[in-house]
């Protein structure tokens, strides 16, 4: 017997989920193009790039998951180039593209801050309701703790064994890491947040020429872990989610990316 789930109700599922109308995005979230109306393979990547439709479309994928979708906000719109050859190898396999962005980054169970604390040991503080404490825009900043007493040059060290990339690090690594912030992908512009809340050492996945100074200037440490290298796992935890609920097989393919 094979499982399927009809697009429409994994489309209402995953926006029941993940509440995408909370949040202040740069895309669309959700089902960005139509294809088969039955689904019955899943293929889950970080971004929906040309190498990821041909590996769904090697798997007979019936639908793509991702986190970096398409029809960014700014973008040129006309569809041409590289552009075009995705949409066009897509439709002409009516393949799903479902994509969810700040959604998950920030759920407190699959997003890509919950998973990494998963994959990192780090303990997020939590409040009085029991829910993960945050701050910066959208709340998708977490705080907590390493799991135990380490130095900025450790937990530096411990990023590279655990997400397999070199991390870039600002600050001295023979000073204490105790309070922590941190929020994957591109979301070095929030370190003024993190600090307001207390901590002394933030990590996201890239870095750009202030955040050097900023640093510097506060005697916090930055460490740049890589935007691909921190948003691996959400994706993998929804798929698994998906997997759970409907009985359909959801696989993650990893393109890897050296940003």
């Amino acid at each position: 017997m094979v499982t399927e789930i009809s697009r429409q109700e994994l489309a209402d599922w995953l926006n029941e989920a993940l509440q995408p109308e909370r949040f202040r995005d740069y895309c669309p979230n959700g089902l960005q193009v139509q294809g088969r109306g039955a689904i019955r393979r899943i293929v889950t990547g970080v971004t929906a790039s040309q190498a990821l439709i041909e590996a769904a479309a090697a798997r007979d994928a019936d639908a793509i998951l991702v986190h970096h979708g398409w029809f960014w906000k700014n973008e040129d719109p006309c569809i041409r180039g590289p552009k075009h050859r995705r949409l066009a190898a897509l439709m002409a396999r009516e393949i799903n593209l479902f994509a969810y962005h700040l959604p998950l980054d920030a759920h407190p169970e699959w997003g890509n801050n919950a998973q990494l604390a998963r994959v990192m040991d780090w303990i997020p503080d939590t409040g009085p309701d029991g829910a993960p404490r945050r701050c910066g825009p959208d709340g998708l900043v977490w705080l907590g703790a390493p799991a135990r007493e380490t130095t900025v040059g450790a937990l530096a060290a411990d990023i590279a064994r655990r997400l397999a990339r070199e991390p870039l690090v600002i600050g001295d690594p023979a000073q204490p890491a105790r309070r922590l912030a941190w929020c994957t992908g591109a979301a070095q512009g929030m370190m003024d947040a993190a600090l307001a809340a207390g901590a002394d050492c933030y990590v996201s996945g890239e870095i750009s020429e202030p955040t050097v100074h900023l640093a510097r200037e506060t005697g916090a440490a930055y460490i740049s872990a890589g935007h691909h290298a921190t948003e691996r796992y959400g994706v993998q935890a929804l798929g698994k989610a998906i997997e759970a609920r409907f009985g359909v097989p959801c696989e993650f393919v990893d393109i890897d990316n050296p940003v």
